[in-house]
């Protein structure tokens, strides 16, 4: 596939994401970065974010050591947001259906060599990857790319004062990369079989790193 047939978003525009990100993660707060290292330096891989507040994805996008593209829901492609968010090469997916277009740019990232950003809870929770969706495991079953866990840790410890929906300015997050591995059992099946057995695996593996995670800084 290209990019052309695809339609995935200009790795040029997630680069720019990327700057923005880190300009205003490190200027509002201060991101402590751990495990970096573990996402492969190129191609194809898949980040599985928890997600428990909205700074979530752009906190990673501003401390991943690649250009990210996010699926987003499109609840968040709204008034100007729309074609900036398309703008820095995110993803808008519809949660409510087996969204072909969200899917099909989305394997083009991988295909592509890009890094694809997950929340695979589906929706903001409590960030402990206790409930998560197929579409993590088709698209690393899919894809053949690897999945790297990640943790980010202390965006819903405390409000802020000026910004009660926001975590208090130049307060601590943690942001924790965990080992790359991969979902499929090497079998190259991609049945709704495979694909269930995928998800139990990943979310051990999620889970797993979570805890790690929590333990290493204390939160």
């Amino acid at each position: 596939m290209t990019r052309a047939t695809t339609g995935s978003p200009s790795p040029r525009g997630a680069a720019v994401g990327r700057g923005i990100g880190i300009g205003l993660m490190y200027g509002l707060w201060k991101p402590r970065v751990l495990g970096a290292w573990r996402v492969p330096a190129s191609g194809p891989v898949i980040l599985a974010v928890n997600h428990s507040h909205n700074i979530d994805g752009p906190m990673l996008m501003g401390t991943a050591p690649r250009p990210v593209h996010f699926l987003i829901k499109k609840e968040a492609f709204v008034g100007p947001l729309d074609p900036f968010l398309r703008g820095i090469g995110q993803l808008k997916v519809d949660r409510t259906i087996a969204d072909r277009t969200a899917i099909t740019r989305a394997l083009g990232v991988l295909e592509e060599g890009g890094a694809l950003g997950i929340f695979p809870e589906g929706t903001r929770g409590e960030g402990d990857f206790a409930s998560l969706r197929a579409g993590l495991a088709y698209f690393a079953v899919r894809s053949g790319a690897p999945i790297v866990p990640v943790a980010v840790l202390g965006s819903t410890e405390r409000r802020g004062r000026l910004i009660s929906a926001l975590p208090p300015l130049r307060s601590r997050v943690d942001v924790v990369f965990g080992e790359a591995f991969e979902a499929g059992d090497g079998s190259g099946r991609r049945t709704r079989k495979a694909l269930d057995e995928a998800t139990v695996r990943i979310q051990a593996r999620l889970t797993a790193h979570l805890d790690e995670a929590r333990r290493f800084t204390g939160r």
